[in-house]
């Protein structure tokens, strides 16, 4: 191992020289062959990533040597490789229709997972079916998703991916900050008598979003409403949400085994976009992410293309030294795509210590922007091109949904307008441009990788969700870390703990808690003083 890593060393040091500029490698009239992949409905190019065929083999030679498939498969398979908390990460499982069982502790968890299918199936024909009433007896249409992080992030990424798709008339909205300008905003949208709370929290001690549910309850009361007529909660089972003491519309139950941040696929997606979209919608969603699955479970490491994808990070942040990436979807209803994977890839791989807890040579992860393109160009598309370098992920979609809607200006159609640019960014990062007047001088030579979409269909969308969750989970195996847990998390956590003692102790009126840290003691003097 250490003999592949010391060549891939050597290796970048060798595509480093001049001759070795993109420019250069981009002369190979076979490179786009080469260095590209598709399966159905779905397209990665990586010829313009900084790698030649040498490059390539030692990375394939890496991904055997540390039986990253066979790590995949066996994740997929039920085994508790999410080791620190003696856990399966099965949320493969939730878009399983193989009909096969996969035991975690040996019992087989595909029949409470088909169950809570099915429940969500039901459920939402009810709301589609204007059988679900309120306080006042008026139909219930609009939906509020009330949770933070993985509890809403993937869920309004593929609402927004998915907006061409809903036939219903059901408004779907998310309070997610505990900032109570957040509630403002949402109530702002919705009809109190005609809305639907959603509670997403797996252990249901999130604060934020108990904070949050307590805004809504006395919102609830204030207009008269009745809450368990219009609150639903998605979270483990007997947990606090799970209580027939505190009765709600319904609860959907989510699993140890699935992470908030993989957990789209589960009730914490499926029952909100199940409402909004339609249950049809959402299985096929679900449909398309087992397909890229089940590429990225079988497929040899040669034609395996999340893992040729984990190979081009591991590559540009271990051995070419970027500390960053964009992804930079060329299709608006991706906007929110970026945000969805800052969460998944960086919350997961942003570790400092093995999976035996020993320390990396170097912390792994990648620091995730980005932001829809043509936007991203007029955004910081200039440090892009001429300041530091980092890799960007293009995304496109060649049928746009909204096809109807498009017109020609000066002979070119606002499609093809998007189209160009996406075209233009790759070639020009890569090739750049000579100019003896240097503020005009694009060195190139910054790698970018190209993803193609058929279309924006439900699945469509679940491959493209599926290949960057698989993708993060190979980029763990070659760093040899836990992507299934987040212990970063919870230090500021901890320490905001102390902090809102204090804050209690001076509304109940009582003498301040000695503060050894003066800072800290400001800051809570200043919201005192408002």
């Amino acid at each position: 191992m250490n003999n592949i890593i010391q060549k891939l060393k050597q290796q970048a040091d060798f595509i480093d020289l001049p001759q070795n500029h993109l420019a250069n490698l981009l002369q190979d009239p076979d490179r786009f062959s080469k260095y590209s992949l598709k399966m159905p409905g779905f397209f990665y190019d990586f010829s313009r990533q900084r790698i030649d065929e040498s490059t390539l083999e030692l990375l394939f030679h890496l991904a055997r040597d540390k039986k990253v498939v066979d790590c995949f498969k066996a994740m997929v398979g039920g085994e508790k490789i999410n080791l620190s908390e003696n856990r399966a990460a099965l949320h493969t499982a939730t878009r399983d229709f193989s009909g096969k069982s996969i035991h975690v502790d040996g019992n087989d968890v595909m029949p409470q997972i088909r169950k809570v299918r099915e429940h969500i199936k039901l459920f939402s024909e009810r709301m589609h079916a204007q059988k679900l009433v309120g306080t006042t007896g008026k139909t219930l249409k609009d939906v509020v998703v009330v949770g933070i992080g993985g509890s809403y992030l993937g869920t309004e990424c593929v609402a927004d991916a998915l907006l061409a798709n809903t036939k219903s008339n059901i408004n779907l909205y998310f309070l997610t900050n505990v900032d109570p300008s957040d509630f403002g905003r949402v109530i702002g949208h919705i009809d109190p008598e005609k809305t639907l709370w959603i509670i997403i929290s797996k252990s249901y001690t999130t604060r934020e979003t108990l904070a949050n549910e307590n805004l809504v309850r006395g919102f609830l009361k204030q207009n008269g409403m009745d809450p368990s007529l219009h609150l639903a909660t998605v979270t483990s089972m007997g947990s606090p949400g799970d209580n027939p003491d505190n009765p709600v519309l319904a609860c959907f139950h989510m699993f140890d085994f699935v992470g908030g941040r993989f957990s789209v696929s589960s009730a914490v997606g499926g029952v909100p976009l199940s409402l909004y979209l339609g249950f049809d919608v959402f299985e096929r969603f679900l449909q398309g992410a087992n397909t890229m699955d089940q590429h990225a479970a079988n497929s040899p490491v040669s034609e395996n293309i999340p893992l040729i994808a984990a190979l081009s990070t591991f590559w540009n942040k271990d051995f070419l030294g970027y500390p960053a990436m964009g992804i930079i979807p060329y299709a608006t209803p991706l906007r929110r795509l970026p945000a969805h994977i800052q969460q998944l890839h960086m919350e997961s791989n942003g570790k400092s210590v093995n999976i035996h807890g020993e320390p990396l040579d170097k912390p792994a992860g990648t620091i995730i922007i980005g932001e829809p393109g043509t936007n991203a160009q007029h955004s910081f598309f200039q440090m892009a091109h001429q300041g530091p370098a980092f890799p960007i992920e293009f995304i496109g979609v060649i049928q746009n949904p909204y096809a109807h809607l498009d017109a020609s200006y000066e002979g070119v159609t606002n499609h093809q307008e998007l189209w160009a640019n996406l075209v233009s960014q790759s070639k020009s990062l890569a090739e750049g441009k000579a100019n003896t007047d240097k503020t005009r001088f694009f060195e190139g030579n910054r790698p970018s990788s190209t993803i193609i979409l058929n279309n924006l269909s439900p699945e469509s969308v679940g491959m493209l969700i599926s290949y960057y969750e698989a993708k993060t989970v190979f980029e763990a195996f070659l760093w040899d870390i836990n992507p299934f847990d987040q212990f970063g998390v919870q230090l500021g956590k901890t320490i905001a703990k102390t902090v809102r003692e204090k804050m209690l102790a001076r509304n109940r009126g009582q003498a301040d808690m000695p503060d050894p840290d003066p800072i800290v003691k400001a800051y809570l003097d200043m919201l005192g003083e408002f």
